[in-house]
């Protein structure tokens, strides 16, 4: 089955997705509901694990909204599993030099592209409901691979990971970004805002898709006017923390103003 997201991302389009970090099959359900385009199941700053982004993943496939996994770390094995449950593409957080990201395709496809351990009694194959021939062949076709480029060091190194043509896109972690050029959590800091400029306009430049975290909409426009095509808004936790304040700021002024 063709991968939509990847498809919309190589014909231009825009995808606005966000990151989940509650272990609950509705809320997948409720933002796949609204409208978003995709998750990312964050497995580097959450206590997700695999048998609950498994049942993530198939309710947001309920509702037609795409899946990815932030893994938490560049292993192997936790690659390879975030495929195998049918995730839709995998974001690699801190791939801070050439060497890395090679080892990630490496890691993330089937031989001939890749070393990828192989199974076809996975989710992803149907349980072997898929020719398996034919799932290998296709997987390393279907599989969306995001790096995160948010370091000084993977920036130097840029020009030669962007020749590698199994990366789909490069998504900026503005915040590491921020930490990495020695002003941390200034994510507006002129010094990030010329990286972040100088990343979009190289990988465009590549031909690869960029993505990127905002936080307000403002950013959000600026990061889409700039060439960002994967715009990932705010979190499930910020979303449903901003509702609940601003829900309780107007019940609150209702009932000062009876006071009053």
């Amino acid at each position: 089955m063709a991968n939509i997201l990847k498809e919309r991302l190589k014909n231009g389009e825009f995808v606005i997705g966000t990151f989940l970090n509650i272990a609950n099959p509705a809320i997948p359900e409720i933002i796949g509901l609204n409208g978003f385009d995709f998750l990312v199941l964050d497995f580097e700053h959450t206590s997700l694990d695999f048998s609950i982004a498994e049942n993530l993943i198939r309710a947001a496939q309920l509702v037609n909204c795409s899946t990815i996994i932030r893994t938490a770390d560049k292993n192997p094995s936790n690659i390879s599993r975030a495929l195998d449950i049918g995730a839709d593409a995998i974001q690699i957080p801190q791939v801070g030099s050439l060497e890395e990201a090679e080892m990630v395709i490496k890691n993330s496809k089937f031989f001939p592209s890749g070393e990828r351990g192989a199974s076809h009694y996975v989710r992803a194959a149907r349980y072997s409901n898929i020719d398996k021939i034919k799932y290998y062949t296709t997987e390393n076709d279907n599989t969306l691979i995001i790096i995160q480029i948010e370091g000084a060091n993977a920036i130097k190194e840029l020009d030669e990971i962007l020749k590698i043509k199994e990366i789909d896109v490069i998504f900026i972690g503005p915040v590491d970004l921020s930490m990495s050029l020695g002003v941390p959590g200034e994510i507006n800091h002129p010094l990030v805002e010329e990286k972040v400029k100088e990343i979009i306009e190289k990988a465009r430049n590549s031909g690869k898709s960029v993505g990127t975290y905002v936080e307000d909409l403002a950013t959000f426009e600026k990061r889409a006017r700039q060439g960002v095509k994967m715009l990932t808004y705010w979190l499930d936790v910020g979303l449903f923390y901003n509702a609940c304040k601003e829900s309780f700021n107007s019940l609150k002024s209702i009932i000062n103003a009876i006071n009053d």
